[in-house]
């Protein structure tokens, strides 16, 4: 679980709705009442449909299908009708077992014999905001020492998290922490008590030491990161929990500050006053109340919110409580750069900020580049969901 970096900027949202925007700010109001509709349309109408390549799809969507195949067949596949029992998705899945994964042409027939693509709205506003994030690169110890003196925690025993989907089926998607006390669940420490060192003793365990504290912030709103140890091996790091308070974006308090505007806030302009401004940038960190905690993830790669390894360019973060996890979705949009974007994602992850019918989160990757990319993605956009014919 991640959240996205435009949304980490600008909006007082936590954990990720879609509209077209015209300022920042608008995002989180109009999320909060856009239902999702499904307009059937066909493939004809899907822009670019025929230029994807489908390289590394088939490795994103199988991933997807193991999990799916586990699932009960009569099971609801996502949090509403709409999508119908896990037995539709189960049948698309066993048959692209036989698919030639290498040939673009044998793919593109497979999901237009299985599918048809319907145009997901906000009410009736197909466009809504897409963002970019990445895991992200830290340099670390496992020994404290004056260079690598800031922890990334590991998650406490007695940080209770709390699933409200698994008590009610209209609070899908929402969670709460914190810890039990007198039989109570109470609300956990903030991000300033807890780097303030008021966890109790026994429940403030470090993961591992890094060299930069602004670093590890990004870390928290990426939810993964690879860490380059002093010894010359690689930890890969990933989310474990979080304390259960709201997310709020440093980028909106610098814009409040008068520190930054909305035209040139961008995780570059915030990293780079951070660095400047080192006796300010703690202050500024701890406004948002909101800590995550690590764990070591020896897989192939960051786990998303469906529990699978991300592929980069091909998994796509949603909001779970409105979008199922492992469903094919044509994602159309302006990338960084003004790059269009035009290839067929799977739902496999969720984050901080993902909020509503019309939004998501593109996984870039590791490195530099998916950093650049990530840090300048924020556009209008659309996206189709590729239902079985069977429903």
């Amino acid at each position: 679980m991640k959240v996205s970096l435009f949304i980490f900027l600008v909006s007082p949202l936590f954990i990720l709705a879609g509209c077209a925007v015209t300022s920042p700010s608008d995002v989180g109001e109009f999320s909060k009442t856009a239902k999702l509709n499904l307009v059937q349309e066909s493939f004809s109408t899907l822009p670019n449909w025929k230029s994807d390549n489908f390289s590394n799809l088939a490795l994103a969507y199988k991933k997807s299908c193991s999990r799916i195949l586990k699932k009960d067949s009569q099971s609801n596949f996502g949090p509403s009708t709409k999508f119908g029992k896990s037995q539709e998705w189960q049948i698309a899945c066993r048959k692209f077992n036989s698919v030639d994964k290498n040939n673009a042409a044998k793919m593109r027939q497979f999901f237009e014999t299985n599918f048809i693509p319907y145009s997901a709205q906000a009410d009736n506003n197909p466009e809504g905001l897409f963002t970019g994030y990445y895991e992200a690169s830290l340099k670390g110890s496992r020994q404290r020492s004056e260079r690598y003196n800031y922890p990334l925690r590991s998650r406490p025993d007695d940080l209770v998290m709390v699933d409200l989907g698994a008590f009610r089926e209209e609070l899908k998607g929402q969670r709460i922490a914190g810890r039990v006390k007198g039989g109570n669940l109470k609300p956990y420490e903030t991000h300033k008590q807890i780097i303030n060192g008021e966890l109790p003793s026994a429940q403030d365990k470090a993961l591992v030491w890094i060299d930069n504290a602004v670093d590890g912030f990004f870390l928290q709103i990426q939810g993964s990161g690879v860490v380059a140890m002093d010894d010359g091996s690689v930890m890969r790091v990933g989310y474990a929990g979080q304390n259960g308070h709201p997310y709020y974006a440093v980028g909106r308090e610098l814009i409040k500050r008068g520190e930054l505007n909305k035209d040139n806030v961008s995780m570059q302009s915030i990293r780079e006053w951070m660095v400047t401004n080192p006796e300010q940038a703690q202050d500024l960190m701890t406004t948002n109340k909101s800590y995550v905690f690590f764990s070591e993830n020896n897989g192939e790669g960051p786990l998303g919110g469906e529990g699978v390894a991300l592929t980069a360019g091909r998994s796509l973060a949603i909001d779970r409580s409105i979008v199922p996890y492992g469903m094919p979705v044509w994602f159309s949009t302006e990338g960084s750069e003004g790059k269009n974007i035009n290839k067929l994602m799977i739902t496999q992850d969720t984050g901080g900020a993902i909020r509503g019918p019309v939004r998501g989160d593109y996984f870039w990757g590791y490195g530099d580049y998916a950093e650049k990319m990530a840090g300048g993605m924020k556009s209008k956009g659309r996206y189709w969901f590729l239902l079985p014919k069977s429903l």
